[in-house]
């Protein structure tokens, strides 16, 4: 009998975290240290944003360094994890009758190896990447996350992997350790405390949050994979967040584990 994984949300930050050794980065180490070992991952990054649902069928997906502007030595990580097309083949079928197409030209994007490099460092869990369907609104990605949730039972760990606040902006490239901003503190404290409540229709419907969240949230892509992650909640799940911190004022660092 497989434990059941939990599902986490993770706040992946400037793709540098990917060659630190901070606070964030051992957290995310000690996290992968004590989960149970999936024998797969499903991620779902904000970096895969765009038109329809799709799942990536290759066997060795290409790690993408989707990015621009960086040091060198960033371009050179290699993310080695091979991919599972059966795992693929299950989320089209759990998604049912939503049309999820199955890609092969999609790799591995950094909003997926940048923090599987810390928590997996061996890259040999496979992994695949489900599209966020940038025509559709918060509640279907809520939705999307709730039939995903039998994965969980099966072995497979759902990685949402964005940002809770993202506005770049405002963020302090060249002070990353600048005091946040104060609508940046009480978005952050507020999504907390609504996640312990279990109070998640405020959190889909996030423009109810006033100013805040518009400043937290200019654009959906680095938030909606949380709502996967809350969507993927069983009754009786407990909520941690074993990764914490705003960077650069208008970055927030949080990580949300459900189970």
């Amino acid at each position: 009998m497989v434990n059941r994984l939990p599902a986490v949300f993770l706040g992946h930050g400037n793709p540098m975290q990917t060659l630190a050794h901070n606070d964030y980065t051992e957290a995310w180490r000690q996290l992968g240290l004590d989960m149970p070992r999936p024998r797969a991952i499903l991620a779902i990054s904000a970096h895969w944003y765009g038109p329809g649902a799709a799942v990536t069928v290759a066997t060795a997906p290409r790690t993408l360094h989707d990015f621009g502007g960086f040091p060198r030595e960033l371009y050179q990580i290699q993310y080695r994890a091979p991919g599972d097309p059966g795992l693929a083949g299950s989320i089209q079928r759990l998604l049912a009758p939503l049309a999820v197409s199955a890609d092969e030209s999609w790799g591995l994007d950094h909003g997926t190896w940048s923090v599987l490099r810390h928590v997996y460092p061996d890259a040999d869990i496979p992994v695949v990447q489900l599209r966020i369907d940038a025509t559709k609104g918060p509640d279907h990605h809520f939705d999307v996350g709730r039939m995903l949730a039998p994965l969980r039972d099966e072995g497979v760990l759902i990685v949402g992997s964005g940002n809770l606040i993202h506005n770049l902006r405002m963020y302090a490239w060249d002070r990353p350790l600048r005091e946040p901003y104060d609508w940046a503190v009480r978005f952050d404290n507020k999504v907390r405390d609504l996640v312990r409540e279990g109070d998640f229709a405020p959190l889909i419907h996030y423009e109810v949050l006033g100013r805040d969240a518009t400043l937290s949230i200019p654009t959906p892509d680095h938030y909606l994979p949380l709502l996967y992650v809350l969507g993927a909640r069983r009754p009786g799940d407990g909520i941690r967040f074993p990764v914490s911190g705003i960077e650069g004022g208008a970055l927030s660092m949080l990580a949300v584990q459900v189970g």
